[in-house]
C-alpha cells in the first residue's frame, strides 16, 4: 500500500488560564473548553464538510470528571457535530495532544481516514496532575521510579546534576533565568505585535467574581526582570536551581487542530499549512525527564533523514528552562535567544496544560511558517511525564500547491 501525504489544515488554542481558584476557568468545564474551540474551528472552515469528519480525537491526562466522558465522543455532540461522527481520548500524559495528532496523521497516511479533529485538554484547576492517580505499588516497592520522581520539579533539578555527571554541558541557575527572560520578553512583543490573534478564541466564562471575558495567557508576566528572577526560592531542592520564574505553572486549556488529506484538500479546495513527514516517541529515565526532547529529536532526525541544520523552525515545549537550555547545548544552537527555537515565546509565557501543549506547538509552528514563507522544514518536540519524549515533523506548505 502506497502511504498518502497528511496535511494540518488550522489550529488554535483556547488561552491559558491559571490553575487556581482566581483563574478564567475555575468553575468552567473541561468540556466547555473544547466545544468552545472546536465551534470556533468550524466556524471559521465553512468549507470542510463537517458531516465527513472521520474521528475526533483528543488528549487528556486525567480521564475523569469533566474530563473522564470519553472527550472525543461527547464534545460531537456539545459542538453540534453530526452524531455520525467517532470520537475517542488517549493519554500520553504531557504529549496527549500529540499523540492524538500523530494518530490522525497515520491514519491519513494509511487511508483509514479523510479528515480528523485531533487536540488536547487539560484543566489541571479541576484535575491537580497526579491527583486522582494510583501508582501500581510494585513501582515504587521495586524502585522501577522513586517516589520523589512521580514531582515533576524534582526531576528538573535532577536533571540539573544529570548532566554534570554523565558528562554534559552544565547548565546553571543563571542560564535558566536568563533563557526564561528572554521567553517573556519574546512573547510579550509577538502578543502586542498581533502574532497570537489568529491562534486564540476569546471565551465568556463564569468566575466567582462575575462574568469575564478569558481573553489573555494568564501566567505571562510580562514584568519579569532578571533581579526578580534571582529572587525566587527554590521549592524542589535546597539552594536549588528550578523556580517558579524559570518553569511552566499550572494551567487550564484546549488546543485542537484539523487534518486532512491531500486528496480531500485538493477536492475543497483547502490550503494545507503545514505537511506532517512523521513523529517519534522516546522514553528516558522517569528522573531526567526533561532530557526526553533530545532523544526524540535524534530519532525523528535520523528516521526520516534529516540533521538538525536542516530545520528551520523548533517550537519546544519548555516544561522547565533548564530542557531548553540543555537542548540548545545539545544541538549546538545559539543561547540565550536562537532564532529558531521558540521566535515568539514559549511555554514558560504561555503556560502548559498538560495534554494540549503538543498540539499548541503545532499551531505556532504554523504561524511561524506563515511568517517566513522561506522556511521549509520545521520540528515540535517536548518532554513528557514518566520519562518520555516526542517529537514530530512538518513542512511549510505556504504557497505550495496541492
Amino acid at each position: 500500500m502506497e502511504l498518502r501525504d497528511a496535511y494540518f489544515i488550522d489550529g488554535l488554542r483556547s488561552w491559558y488560564g491559571r490553575a487556581k481558584p482566581n483563574g478564567f476557568y475555575w468553575t468552567t468545564r473541561a468540556d466547555d473548553i473544547v466545544t468552545k474551540i472546536m465551534r470556533e474551528l468550524m466556524r471559521r472552515n465553512p468549507n470542510v464538510p463537517w458531516d465527513e469528519l472521520d474521528d475526533n480525537i483528543w488528549g487528556a491526562t486525567t480521564q475523569s470528571g469533566d474530563q473522564g466522558t470519553t472527550m472525543g465522543r461527547t464534545t460531537v455532540f456539545t459542538a453540534g457535530l453530526p452524531v455520525r461522527v467517532p470520537g475517542f481520548s488517549v493519554d500520553r500524559m504531557c504529549a496527549g495532544g500529540m499523540t492524538a495528532q500523530s494518530i490522525a496523521g497515520a491514519w491519513i497516511k494509511t487511508n483509514a481516514a479523510d479528515i480528523v479533529v485531533a487536540g488536547g485538554v487539560e484543566h489541571m484547576g479541576h484535575h491537580p496532575m497526579g491527583a486522582e492517580a494510583d501508582p501500581n505499588p510494585r513501582i515504587v516497592t521495586e524502585k522501577m521510579v522513586e517516589p520523589k520522581y512521580f514531582n515533576m520539579g524534582v526531576t528538573a533539578e535532577r536533571l540539573h546534576d544529570w548532566m554534570v555527571e554523565n558528562g554534559y554541558p552544565e547548565v546553571t541557575r543563571e542560564e535558566s533565568d536568563v533563557y526564561s527572560y528572554h521567553v517573556q520578553k519574546r512573547y510579550a512583543k509577538a502578543l502586542a505585535e498581533g502574532y497570537y490573534d489568529d491562534q486564540t478564541v476569546n471565551m465568556a466564562v463564569f468566575t466567582p467574581e462575575g462574568w469575564k471575558v478569558a481573553d489573555r495567557d494568564e501566567q505571562a508576566r510580562p514584568e519579569t526582570t532578571l533581579e526578580g528572577l534571582a529572587k525566587l526560592k527554590s521549592p524542589f531542592k535546597a539552594a536549588g536551581k528550578v523556580t517558579a520564574g524559570n518553569s511552566s505553572g499550572l494551567n487550564d486549556g484546549a488546543t485542537v487542530a484539523l487534518m486532512m488529506s491531500g486528496e480531500k484538500a485538493k477536492e475543497l479546495g483547502l490550503k494545507p499549512k503545514m505537511r506532517l513527514i512523521g513523529y517519534a516517541f522516546e522514553g528516558v529515565d522517569p528522573s531526567i525527564m526533561g532530557w526526553g526532547p533530545i532523544p526524540a529529536t535524534d530519532k525523528v532526525l535520523k528516521r526520516y533523514g534529516f540533521k538538525i541544520d536542516d530545520i528551520d523552525f523548533i517550537e519546544l515545549n519548555e516544561a522547565f528552562a533548564v530542557q531548553a537550555v540543555a537542548f540548545m547545548k545539545y544541538f549546538g544552537l545559539k543561547y540565550p535567544e536562537d532564532p529558531r527555537l521558540n521566535p515568539y515565546g514559549g511555554t514558560i509565557a504561555i503556560g502548559h496544560p498538560l495534554a494540549t501543549s503538543g498540539v499548541r506547538l503545532s499551531v505556532q509552528l504554523a504561524k511561524d511558517f506563515e511568517l517566513h514563507p522561506e522556511a521549509r522544514y520545521g520540528l515540535c518536540t517536548m518532554c513528557v511525564g514518566l520519562g518520555m519524549g516526542g517529537a514530530t515533523l512538518w513542512e511549510n506548505m505556504v504557497g505550495k500547491d496541492l
